[in-house]
């Protein structure tokens, strides 16, 4: 049972970072697809190699810097997995009016005016948010990481696929979802909410909730699903309105509010 576990760990950790994984691992659309589990889980990863590269960075440079650089090294890290999805759904949605339209420029590998324009502005309000939240910066960055991937993937519970391609990098995840899987990721998602006071974990549960209402519509009636470029839409969205959401709430905590 252990190497089932380590199998759809690594499946997962290897398809959604950079990271090199082990050569004997079970690589397959089907481990995959139950890597699901692990998803929040990869967030722990990102966020604790982000704030080592901050930190790092922090002694000799000055903070602001420090965050920048933390995120180009998050990136990297992740291959951009998520922002080129956001990237390709601003294109799409900026630029196409039908599902079909939509969905063939979401899948063009070229870059439009919509998707710079989206990139360049959630990377400007990532970074401003995070200098805001340089007193709290490991605890922002394990909730967002994590939070925002499992409200991410939940839109797989509510939403059909939309794209029957073959070629699509995200199919091997989009068939099914499975009920223990969720459970287990959400399980990981809302740990690092307990670093937080009560108040401001239940003001990010319930704001990952209404944006989860309002995307889910939104891509039902764009996209008649989801597609793997959308969850990682969705991931972004909901990681800067975390770090948005914090900022605003964890200074009061500091005022005993």
């Amino acid at each position: 049972m252990m190497t089932h576990w380590l199998h759809r760990f690594f499946n997962a950790l290897g398809f959604y970072t950079r990271i090199p994984c082990p050569a004997w691992v079970d690589y397959s659309n089907e481990q995959l697809n139950r890597a699901t589990l692990f998803f929040p889980l990869i967030g722990y990863i990102v966020a604790s190699a982000c704030f080592a590269v901050f930190y790092a960075f922090s002694t000799i440079l000055n903070p602001e810097l420090a965050i920048l650089l933390s995120m180009v090294f998050g990136i990297l890290l992740t291959g951009a997995f998520h922002e080129d999805g956001f990237a390709d759904l601003c294109d799409g949605f900026g630029g196409g009016w039908t599902q079909a339209d939509v969905l063939r420029i979401m899948k063009d590998s070229r870059l439009g005016t919509y998707g710079v324009i989206g990139l360049c502005s959630i990377l400007a309000i990532k970074w401003q948010a995070l200098v805001s939240l340089l007193p709290w910066m490991f605890i922002s960055l394990l909730i967002a990481h994590s939070l925002s991937r499992a409200w991410a993937i939940s839109l797989m519970m509510l939403l059909p696929y939309a794209q029957e391609d073959l070629v699509s990098k995200s199919k091997p995840i989009a068939r099914q979802w499975h009920r223990w899987d969720m459970v287990g990721a959400w399980i990981f998602a809302v740990l690092p909410l307990f670093l937080v006071p009560w108040w401001v974990a239940l003001s990010l549960l319930a704001l990952g909730a209404l944006h989860t209402l309002w995307i889910a519509p939104w891509y039902q009636a764009r996209l008649k699903g989801y597609t793997g470029d959308a969850l990682g839409a969705a991931q972004q969205i909901h990681e800067i309105s975390i770090y948005l959401l914090l900022a605003a709430l964890l200074p009061l905590t500091a005022i005993g509010v």
